[in-house]
């Protein structure tokens, strides 16, 4: 749908759908063009719950915000206010998201998407979903996609010996790491912490650990980049 459409069936005008959006309120729109997004039933879920939590809780917009945030969750905020914030946070990481995209949508604009993405489901990297005329994926997946044709623009690619199963020690490393770090925070939270301090603890961390576990990487990757040359510099002489 459309932001008239939104308009209408949250009964929120524009200005202040834009103000919740700016503020990290509302998930992302998707980007159809310069100026022009589409919005679905998760964005006017959003709005309903900011919403409730305005007028039920008697929260300001500021105030939402710093709750999701990880602040002020001593604040006295009773039972029904966290239930309507874990259900924003759901929303804002994508889990209660209904939203699929069209396979063909993302073809339009890479014309390699629709053979990556069947290799990246072989792979288990992503899932499609066949319930339609066309195979449709979620927009983490159809970002998934997205990058990796970027990254095929900088000439990562089958002429250079970059095809797409050359990444696909990528999922093993991911699964590993994402079971590691869920078993560590959920031995290190149990019985110390409420499940709404672990929610908001979590939405705070996640992109933090993101930038954190890449800046690891990339100091391995340079690292092994600098030892292989030096092995090579060796074996020549």
């Amino acid at each position: 749908m459309r932001m008239r459409e939104l308009e209408e069936k949250t009964g929120v005008n524009r200005e202040v759908i834009r103000i919740l959006l700016r503020k990290g309120l509302l998930p992302e729109p998707l980007r159809l063009a310069r100026n022009q997004a589409e919005y679905d039933e998760t964005h006017v879920r959003a709005v309903a719950v900011v919403r409730e939590l305005q007028k039920g809780s008697r929260l300001t917009l500021d105030q939402i915000k710093e709750l999701l945030d990880g602040n002020g969750l001593d604040s006295g905020a009773g039972a029904q206010t966290y239930q309507h914030l874990e259900e924003l946070l759901a929303i804002r990481f994508g889990l209660a998201e209904t939203r699929l995209v069209p396979l063909g949508a993302i073809a339009e604009r890479n014309p390699m998407a629709d053979k990556d993405a069947h290799t990246f489901e072989q792979m288990g990297m992503i899932e499609l979903v066949n319930d339609g005329p066309e195979p449709r994926l979620s927009l983490t997946d159809a970002r998934i996609v997205e990058i990796w044709a970027q990254i095929r623009e900088l000439g990562f690619n089958e002429e250079t010996g970059f095809p797409p199963g050359n990444i696909a020690f990528y999922r093993d490393a991911a699964e590993e790491v994402a079971a590691k770090e869920a078993a560590v925070f959920l031995k290190g939270s149990a019985g110390r912490i409420t499940e709404e301090k672990a929610a908001a603890m979590l939405q705070g961390a996640l992109p933090l650990m993101l930038d954190f576990f890449g800046l690891l990487r990339l100091k391995a990757f340079m690292r092994n980049i600098h030892e292989a040359v030096d092995a090579s510099d060796n074996d020549a002489s």
